[in-house]
């Protein structure tokens, strides 16, 4: 059987708040994860419909409680996409690649797998501690730890955790230092590869001056290695 009420007190940050049935009856408490439509959040004072549970300790909570005017969704419907977990893995794969290949310190692969255990047990913390009404986590600070490298960690506890995950203005500055991060990881990649091809190319000339490479095709390189009896390889970097 479903009932209608309305939603008198919510705590977006806690995730909970109650419902005052139409006919005037003591409130219900309902949890952001009664809700069919998990990308919408509730902001106070909306009408909407609920079935009757009972919890652990025989107290009465709304379940499968959607929206008037909405679509029902079904409740085990979680609204995930699995973009994102292939993304976090393909970049963890390219930072590792490039680490192993001496395109990038092989301390940044160390800070990105340190950093997104620390943001993991970060989220494991807040969603604790809001559960027992604890001091939380600063939202700047779950920011931050995935602006240095954790965003995987701190993706992984958004979708195995289930917090933070439907809350729409963290998850746009969330994948916003996303973004950044990960533009500024593909700029270290191409100036720390630019680098090296400068260095290893001034190194060859300055062994072998002959070998000056600006006004030389590879065949005529080839040439010069002939005549002057050099080793074939410098003619092919």
């Amino acid at each position: 059987m479903r009932y209608q009420g309305r939603i008198t007190t919510w705590q977006d940050d806690k995730g909970f708040g109650f419902i005052t049935p139409n006919g005037g009856d003591a409130r219900i408490f309902v949890h952001i994860k009664s809700f069919s439509n998990r990308q919408r959040r509730p902001a106070g004072n909306e009408i909407v419909t609920y079935e009757l549970k009972v919890d652990d300790k025989k107290r009465a909570q709304a379940a499968v409680v959607a929206f008037v005017g909405e679509q029902m969704l079904p409740s085990s419907s979680s609204g995930y996409s699995i973009i994102p977990p292939l993304f976090a893995c393909s970049f963890l794969i390219f930072v590792a690649a490039s680490a192993f290949t001496g395109k990038l310190p092989k301390v940044v692969l160390a800070l990105y797998l340190v950093a997104s255990i620390i943001a993991f047990f970060a989220y494991a913390f807040d969603k604790s501690a809001a559960k027992n009404n604890r001091w939380r986590t600063q939202e700047s600070t779950l920011h931050l730890f995935a602006l240095v490298g954790g965003w995987p960690g701190a993706l992984a506890a958004q979708r195995l955790l289930r917090h933070k995950s439907n809350k729409t203005s963290f998850q746009s500055v969330f994948w916003g230092t996303v973004f950044l991060n990960c533009g500024g990881v593909r700029m270290a990649v191409n100036t720390l590869w630019r680098n090296y091809s400068s260095l290893h190319s001034r190194c060859c000339v300055r062994a072998n001056p002959a070998l000056n490479l600006a006004p030389f095709s590879r065949w005529t390189l080839r040439d010069i290695a002939a005549q002057r009896r050099l080793p074939l390889r410098w003619a092919s970097e």
